[in-house]
């Protein structure tokens, strides 16, 4: 798009800041076809999954431990502002890379949060997007991320913003459609994802 048709068009109404969110749910023993676990790139382009059971009490989130304000010490997803002109999905895996050190993961679009009062910040909209890897994967915290961890889906600690809301819509989202078994489970993310052109 030409730099002229970006400009020409001002409105005089407040905008939000962009944001993204990434919910990375993993399952306990669980194989991930085509995913090196010595590495932290994701190898397959599917990401397909094998067909044993889930038991949704057995399934947990990679949170970080944010490193500044606001809620410095405190968990949350990992996630950011949306670079200008930046991709959306490009923004939730730069992100995750950054924060994480995950690359090449395939993602799915969740959903959209912005009700006024989630960010201390100002008024934010953040787009949230899962992710499923296996439990064992070796992620390191990077960027403003002070560390890391695995935490249950149905025992989170305290966390920032309005994360516990958009997870307690992934916990009820999952028990809805009553996930048995991984093939199921990534058959849901992909039932569950938005269309990209927000």
């Amino acid at each position: 798009m030409k730099k002229e048709q970006l400009t020409s068009h001002c409105y005089p109404y407040p905008r939000p800041a962009l944001t993204v969110d990434i919910a990375v749910l993993s399952l306990p023993v669980t194989l991930v076809i085509g995913q090196d676990t010595n590495s932290n790139n994701i190898t397959s382009s599917d990401n397909k999954f094998l067909n044993s059971p889930i038991d949704i009490d057995n399934v947990s989130v990679l949170l970080i431990q944010r490193g500044r304000p606001p809620f410095e010490g405190s968990w949350a997803l990992p996630g950011g502002f949306v670079d200008e002109l930046e991709p959306l999905e490009h923004a939730a895996l730069r992100e995750l890379q950054e924060e994480t050190n995950i690359s090449g993961l395939t993602l799915q679009l969740f959903s959209v949060y912005g009700d006024p009062g989630r960010d201390p910040r100002g008024w934010t909209v953040s787009i949230v997007y899962l992710g499923l890897l296996h439990s064992n994967f070796l992620a390191t915290a990077g960027d403003d991320a002070r560390s890391l961890d695995w935490f249950p889906l149905q025992n989170l600690p305290p966390l920032a913003f309005d994360h516990a809301q958009i997870l307690n819509d992934i916990r009820s989202r999952l028990i809805d459609n009553g996930i048995g078994n991984e093939t199921r489970f990534f058959a849901w993310l992909n039932r569950n994802k938005v269309e990209k052109n927000i």
